[in-house]
């Protein structure tokens, strides 16, 4: 399934999307700076241009095996002839081209493999294609930054497993009914968000009423990472036979000297 984003470059929406593990960016939104009336003139322009045409060459024979050489031969000798023409559809279909690819509906338009878009774009405005380039690696960094976000959540929710298991091994007597156990569940839980975030389940929920989820939902990935480290230590204190007050107090300790080792790790990468 395609990934699909957007980005704004100097008020102009740029559509994005990623298939099959190849990035491309809408040349239809880009070419919109130069006409806004009819891009796709200003694609079908760009494309009888002999450069233009060896570069989709050059690109697809490095990276697309299926690619039909002879069919390029053919472009590349009537490029740049005042009667030749070539659509994105005539490319993709006489050469089985992966660069470029059309897509119909709102969310349509002529999508380029970014290497290709950015060679679209400096032909449309150097400034624009520095533009261009300087959002597309914003909005990859952040998907970074989501991706990294998302692998601590998943984490922390295997740790948790870990963690509730310690419970119900150790503290959850066999008598007790599936909602009096949740209570000693949620209980534990509240022990790391007190130890952590300074404040219970309820206290966030109550002091966030209109935000969705809970307060792990809204952690960072630093906190991500202590939070499941946490969880670890807080079930091996618990196998241990720990009372709970006490492993608060020692939780709190670990929370704070991890937070700042790794705020300060933060920091360090950000002075490189």
């Amino acid at each position: 399934m395609a990934k699909k984003s957007e980005i704004i470059v100097k008020d102009t929406t740029i559509k994005t999307t990623t298939l099959n593990g190849i990035d491309y960016i809408c040349i239809t939104d880009i070419a919109r700076q130069k006409n806004t009336v009819d891009p796709n003139g200003v694609i079908g322009n760009w494309m009888r241009n002999r450069n233009t045409v060896e570069f989709l060459g050059i690109w697809e024979t490095l990276h697309n095996p299926n690619f039909n050489p002879l069919e390029f031969e053919g472009f590349r000798k009537e490029a740049g002839l005042n009667a030749f023409t070539l659509s994105p559809t005539r490319w993709i279909e006489a050469t089985n081209a992966i660069g470029i690819f059309s897509q119909a509906g709102r969310y349509g338009g002529t999508f380029a493999q970014t290497d290709i878009a950015f060679e679209f774009a400096s032909w449309i405005s150097v400034e624009f294609r520095l533009y261009l380039v300087m959002e597309f690696q914003r909005l990859k960094s952040e998907e970074q930054k989501m991706l990294g976000w998302s692998a601590k959540r998943e984490l922390s929710k295997i740790n948790y497993r870990i963690h509730t298991d310690a419970i119900k091994n150790n503290l959850v007597p066999n008598e007790v009914t599936p909602a009096q156990a949740s209570v000693i569940y949620a209980e534990e839980a509240d022990v790391l968000n007190v130890a952590l975030f300074g404040m219970t389940a309820k206290q966030w929920r109550d002091e966030h009423p209109e935000m969705k989820g809970n307060i792990r939902d809204y952690a960072n990935i630093n906190e991500l990472i202590c939070l499941s480290n946490m969880e670890n230590i807080n079930a091996v204190l618990i196998n241990e036979g720990i009372p709970q007050g006490e492993r608060l107090v020692k939780l709190n300790q670990i929370a704070i000297q991890q937070m700042r080792v790794l705020e300060e790790n933060k920091g360090r990468k950000l002075l490189k």
